[in-house]
């Protein structure tokens, strides 16, 4: 089916029993909705659909949605998702597993509509799990296996399935779409949690949701008494999510055929690599054909993709890496007076350790600038070489 990549989501949504959907149009995600708003209308998408007024807005109307035990998606890219963020954290903290479609754009300011990933990574601490793609086949999976990891008992966290805008978005693929009683089949339908009442209440055991029969709250006043440990929570709610986004992407690919590498970490000719560079999105595509270019000139390098950014493989990356004479990180986006925010990650991950390789920060492709295989070719060139410094370096700008 030839779908793009906003219109995949919108598939995925459709296929995956969910119950709410609120959203506020933006490039370049309005299609998604759009899609969606028209499978209600039709008659094909059996949810309760809700226009609001800004992306504040969606996320409080899902959030008060799946408290009240609904399946709840939305949608937003870039300026969206920076309104959002005060909304994203009690999201979090309350545990609702809500998904969203983040379709990646650059922030304002200058106003710009194309893709970097500084949008979704200047929310990396917001306690959502973070699940990156590479193409619109990618999305479609990625979104239906987000309803299974967000709703486990042993997560309970909002998901956000990321997608390179435009690049992703707005380009036509041909989608392998499963069946909707296959999908339908894989995610159920949300099981909400019991808990019991307090005895002032007869100690009953209710459904963990709102209900004016039994009523609860939900995101009271916290103080210092309790705070750290619903803190405690989450942390171990995010480290038990490694071990069920591997499960769930394993099964689902029992059910579909396709894998991306452990379902955290999408490796390339990385085993016997010396050289490697570490990547998000959709740029990884083409470095794989670059890989093979290189590789056929007798050069021993790889390629790393990122699936999964939060919670963060350090355990994963650390075997990957191990022993390698060189690791570029691709990052499309910056944390402005330090570095891109993968490389971060990934040198808090191998501070100290003997056997790690010297690390190189590529920034690229800020404000939609194209990622071409020349540009890509140069880069693993320079790991070649083996120069260690400078180690921050932005790569496609005009000089």
């Amino acid at each position: 089916m030839g779908l793009n990549g906003d219109e995949a989501v919108a598939w995925a949504v459709k296929q995956s029993n969910v119950d709410f959907v609120s959203a506020y149009p933006i490039t370049p995600q309005t299609i998604i909705v759009e899609r969606i708003s028209e499978f209600v209308n039709n008659g094909e998408a059996d949810l309760e659909f809700v226009a609001v007024e800004s992306e504040h807005s969606a996320l409080s109307a899902c959030i008060g949605a799946a408290a009240a035990g609904a399946r709840a998606f939305t949608a937003t890219a870039a300026n969206g998702l920076q309104l959002m963020h005060e909304v994203l954290y009690i999201a979090a903290s309350l545990r609702l597993p809500i998904v969203m479609a983040v379709a990646n754009r650059a922030p304002s300011g200058p106003i710009n509509i194309h893709c970097d990933h500084n949008d979704s990574m200047g929310q990396r601490d917001s306690g959502w799990i973070q699940i990156y793609s590479e193409d619109a086949q990618e999305v479609y999976d990625n979104t239906i296996q987000a309803f299974r990891i967000a709703e486990h008992r042993d997560v309970l966290l909002p998901v956000m399935v990321m997608m390179d805008g435009f690049l992703i978005t707005h380009t036509m693929q041909n989608i392998y779409v499963l069946p909707d009683d296959v999908v339908s089949n894989f995610v159920g339908t949300r099981k909400v949690e019991k808990i019991v009442l307090p005895r002032i209440y007869g100690e009953k055991e209710v459904y963990r949701m709102l209900n004016p029969k039994y009523p609860i709250t939900f995101g009271p006043l916290d103080l210092y008494d309790y705070y750290i440990e619903h803190k405690m929570q989450q942390i171990e709610a995010m480290r038990n999510a490694k071990k069920v986004i591997m499960d769930v992407h394993e099964e689902y690919a029992e059910i579909s055929g396709r894998r991306y590498g452990d379902g955290l970490l999408d490796p390339y000719r990385a085993d016997d690599a010396d050289y490697l560079l570490v990547g998000i999105g959709s740029t990884m595509g083409t470095a794989r054909y670059v890989v093979d270019e290189l590789r056929n000139e007798g050069h021993k390098v790889g390629i790393v993709r990122i699936r999964t950014f939060r919670p963060f493989p350090a355990d994963e990356f650390r075997k990957i890496l191990s022993g390698k004479d060189m690791v570029g990180i691709l990052d499309r986006g910056i944390s402005f007076g330090s570095f891109g925010q993968v490389y971060l990650d990934l040198a808090a991950a191998l501070y100290k350790r003997p056997d790690a390789p010297p690390l190189i920060d590529f920034v690229y492709g800020l404000g939609g600038r194209d990622m071409s295989p020349k540009l890509l070719k140069s880069i693993f060139m320079e790991l070649i070489e083996g120069k260690e410094e400078p180690v921050l370096r932005i790569r496609g700008v005009r000089e």
